[in-house]
C-alpha cells in the first residue's frame, strides 16, 4: 500500500491550465500503476487518466485524450496530471490512486486513495 497526498487544485478559466500532482510514500510506488480519478458534484466518480509503472504506457478517458496528459517521476514518488484547454466540465475533485494492472478504468479497482484536490474551470 501507498500512501497519497494531492495537490495543485485551483481556479482557472476555461481554455486555462492546471497541474495537478500526487506525492506518495513508500518504497513499491513505481511497482503500482497509478491513475487520476475525479468527482463532479452529484456524479458518480469516473476515471481520467492511467500511468503504468515505469511511466512508458499511458491511457485516457475519451472525454480528456488530447487535452490532459498523465506522467510520473519514480525518482519522486510522484505522478502528475496536465491539463489542458479546461472546460467547465472538467470542474471535480481529482484524486489519485493505485491500483494493481495496467490499464484499469474500472473505479472500484483501484485502492489507497489520496484525499483528492478541487479542480473549477469557470466559464
Amino acid at each position: 500500500q501507498v500512501q497519497l497526498v494531492e495537490s495543485g487544485g485551483g481556479l482557472v478559466q476555461a481554455g486555462g491550465s492546471l497541474r495537478l500532482s500526487c506525492a506518495a510514500s513508500g518504497r513499491t510506488f513505481s511497482s503500482y500503476p497509478m491513475g487520476w480519478l475525479r468527482q463532479a458534484p452529484g456524479k458518480e466518480r469516473e476515471f481520467v487518466a492511467t500511468i503504468n509503472g515505469g511511466g512508458s504506457n499511458t491511457y485516457y478517458a475519451d472525454s480528456v485524450k488530447g487535452r490532459f496528459t498523465i506522467s510520473r517521476d519514480n525518482a519522486k514518488n510522484t505522478v502528475y496530471l496536465q491539463m489542458n484547454s479546461l472546460k467547465p466540465e472538467d470542474t471535480a475533485v481529482y484524486y489519485c490512486a493505485a491500483t494493481s494492472a495496467y490499464p484499469i478504468v474500472t473505479v472500484k479497482m483501484y485502492h489507497s486513495w489520496g484525499q483528492g484536490t478541487q479542480g473549477t474551470v469557470s466559464s
